[in-house]
């Protein structure tokens, strides 16, 4: 067995993980439940920036399956867990509402997974910079 086909589907478990993560998280913020709503009124973005940030992370986690649109996911998902963290890190605290930090725990998550995807399918991020490129 080479190799090339263990890493196919460890990076494969890492778009799950990411995607499933981004996904589930969807439930509590277009639902407006007690926690997110809790979480975007602290930081001072409720409603539009729960919903905005439900729908980005939609889209990082079909972009993050998708295989030839994994790196933009992992970029736009690495950006959205870094204002995570940072307001983890500024205004929420690691546990958010005796979470035992879970939210925080998923972002990091989210965010390695990301950063590993993006480093792995970085060629597809400087072919669409490219494509940019000629299209001036």
């Amino acid at each position: 067995m080479s190799i090339i086909k263990p890493l196919h589907i460890f990076f494969w478990i890492l778009r799950l993980v990411a995607a499933i993560i981004l996904l589930q998280t969807l439930f509590f913020k277009f639902t407006a439940s007690e926690e997110s709503v809790y979480i975007f009124s602290t930081i001072g973005i409720e409603p539009w920036g729960r919903i905005g940030t439900g729908v980005m992370e939609l889209v990082a986690a079909l972009l993050l399956l998708i295989p030839r649109t994994t790196a933009i996911g992992a970029l736009l998902a690495i950006g959205l867990m870094s204002g995570a963290l940072f307001f983890h890190f500024t205004t929420l605290g690691i546990e958010v509402k005796e979470d035992g930090g879970l939210l925080f725990a998923y972002a990091v998550i989210v965010l390695v997974c990301s950063a590993i995807l993006l480093f792995v399918y970085q060629l597809q991020i400087r072919q669409l910079l490219q494509s940019i490129k000629q299209l001036k």
